[in-house]
Order: structure tokens, then sequence, then C-alpha cells
């Protein structure tokens, strides 16, 4: 039995990690620590029983220490952070300031608790991070590997190298018990609409445009999010201390093709589902047009990777990693999940991000 800390767990991957994890491992014991930021949501966790939730922030170090303390925590799984490349172009600050100084209090509270107080018993501080720090891929390079050189291009990627390189040193220097993920293009219930997939297909209910940054054809490898989680508990149950798996879905696609499959998606469940059209009247399939007709090209983001990709190989023969779902059955499932819990993402765009949304897409843009 574990005592788990999960931090950022009402967050879009790390609420998807609690229910996983509590469905498989019902035994452990779960404290989530979360700010509760603007894509935070507590009603992500709803229905989970045995579960401590903490509103706390990941800088206050002398929380996370009394939380160790009090819940007897073994493991952290370190979710929380500022994720959106966007928003770090817009206002980089808070992205140093979550992602490296934040993880920077996470470590010096487990090294306090679990090093210099402890009695030596075994512990993992497990890290998430992403194959945004590897840079950019041109059509013809290698996938990124564990052993890919540091080329961050955005505040975003960049804070996250910053802080990979902190648990790296805090395992070398002080041997605190370490491993780290690095994940590609996630997606799947819960995750909060200003990424790709949940924006689009809730935009194609809504009747907005949809807004494809340059010529759209940058490519990204999708993991559907439930096949993330379950990377993650094998690099818990056997991944090696000290050391960084890469995590995948396997399926290298361009944004254009994932747009063209989410409208596709909706178009279907419209047809298969007169009620929907009374629900959305404004989407276009409710009209009898094609949700493609909202595609509109915008300039392109300031320093916009063009591709990446993962090589996964490392943790495919040394844990036995393998995703489950394809894109194709992974976006069905998301975009009836989205069409299911409509009340969830109508709740959970508040003022600020519509505030957001309009002054980087334009008004015609918004959602909600």
């Amino acid at each position: 039995m574990a005592n788990l800390l999960v931090t950022g767990g009402a967050g879009f991957i790390g609420a998807n990690f609690v229910h996983y994890w509590r469905e498989h491992h019902p035994n452990d014991g779960m404290v989530v620590l979360d700010a509760l930021t603007y894509a935070g949501n507590r009603t992500s966790l709803a229905g989970l029983e045995s579960l401590r939730f903490v509103h706390g922030d990941i800088r206050a170090t002398e929380i996370v220490s009394s939380l160790i303390r009090d819940h007897d925590i073994d493991t952290i799984v370190h979710f929380a952070a500022e994720s959106h490349v966007d928003r770090s172009i817009d206002g980089p600050d808070a992205f140093i300031d979550t992602n490296i100084t934040g993880t920077h209090s996470l470590l010096k509270a487990a090294k306090s608790e679990w090093l210099d107080r402890g009695s030596g018993r075994p512990h993992r501080f497990h890290h998430i991070s992403t194959d945004e720090v590897y840079g950019s891929l041109g059509p013809d390079d290698p996938p990124f590997s564990e052993l890919t050189p540091y080329a961050p291009n955005s505040p975003y990627s960049a804070s996250k190298a910053g802080s990979d390189h902190l648990v790296r040193a805090y395992h070398h220097t002080f041997g605190l018990q370490t491993t780290t993920t690095n994940c590609s293009n996630n997606y799947g219930p819960y995750q909060f609409p200003e990424k790709l997939i949940p924006l689009f297909l809730i935009n194609c209910l809504t009747g907005k445009p949809l807004p494809i940054y340059g010529d759209g054809m940058n490519v990204r490898d999708w993991l559907y999010v439930k096949d993330h989680c379950r990377g993650i508990e094998l690099v818990l149950d056997r991944g090696q201390v000290g050391q960084t798996y890469n995590i995948g879905g396997g399926e290298e696609l361009p944004n254009l093709t994932v747009i063209d499959v989410i409208c596709a998606a909706v178009d279907e469940r419209f047809n298969a589902d007169p009620a929907l059209a009374a629900r959305f009247p404004d989407a276009p399939a409710a009209k009898g047009q094609a949700s493609s007709s909202l595609k509109t090209f915008v300039t392109d983001r300031l320093g916009h990777d063009r591709r990446y990709a993962i090589d996964e190989r490392k943790i495919q023969e040394e844990l036995g990693y393998r995703p489950a779902r394809d894109f194709k059955s992974g976006l069905a499932a998301t975009v009836d999940w989205y069409l299911a819990h409509e009340n969830w993402w109508r709740a959970v765009m508040d003022g600020s991000y519509r505030v957001w949304l309009e002054r980087n897409y334009g008004s015609r843009a918004t959602v909600g």
C-alpha cells in the first residue's frame, strides 16, 4: 500500500490520473494538492472516495512538508504546471514561477522529509514533463528519444526544461529517488478548452470559428490521457530510479487532419442523434451544414514548433508499455465524453478565460 501526494490533481492529466489510480489501486492513500487556478476544477474529482483534497500552492514548501509528514506520503506525482504555450508567450512570469520555483519547492520539501529527517525509507518523486523540451523536428528527423538534447523554444517549454533539470540534480546530488516522464500531446476527458481538441470540438458545437495557426501542417504525436496514466503507473511500479521515460501515443498527425477528424465526428453524431440539434442550435451540423465550414486560418503562433514525435522504445522494451487506444477510438471516446458532460465544460469557461480567448483569437472565436 502506497500513500500518494498528487500535485495538480484537479487539472486535466492530474484528474485523469487520480481517477485511474483510485480505480486500479483502491487501497492506496491519496492526497491531492491543487491551487485551483483557471484550469483546475474540483468537479473533475467528483465521485471519488477516500480522497483528501487540499487547496494550496506547491510553492508553499512548509505546507508540502506537513502533508508529507501528516499523511505518511511515500510517493509524489507532480503534475502541477502552467502548460499552455500561448499563455506563456502572453505572460511568461507565471510559468517561471510555477514550473521552476514550484517544482523546486516540492523538491526541497521531499528532500527535507525523506532524506534530511527521514529514515531512508523507499520513496519516489515522479515528475511529469513534456516532449516540447526537446524543441522542434524537421520532417525527416528521427523522433525524440531520452538522449535528445534539450532545445526548448517557448517560455513554457523552457520552464519545463528547467524543472526537469532540477529533478535530475536533486537525484544526482542528494540521492532523491526520482523518475521523469516526457509525454506527447494528451487529449481526453476533463481537458480545459484552450487546447486544440476540446476548443475545436466545443466551437463546432457552438458555431464559433476554428482558428488554425499558419498552414495547419504542424505535426504532433497524440496520446490518449488514460494511456498516459497507465504509462506513469508502469514507471512508478518498475521504472529505474533516476531515469527518464518518453511516453507517446504512436500517431503523428498534422493539425489539419486532427481538425478534420473532429469535424467529421461531430457531423456523424448530429446525423445519428437529432436531439443534438436542439441542444446546440448554433452548430453548423444542426442546420445540415458541415462543421468544417468553420475552419479559419489565422496568423501563426510566435516560434511555433513544426513537429514533435516520440521514440518510446525505452518504456516499451523496459516496462512493456503500449498505448491501448489509437487516435480514431480515443477521439471518438473524447467527443462522446464532452457531449455527455456539457455542464462541466460550460462551467469551467469563466469570464477570465473568455477575455483571454478573445484577445488571442478574436471575439467570434469565443466559446460558451
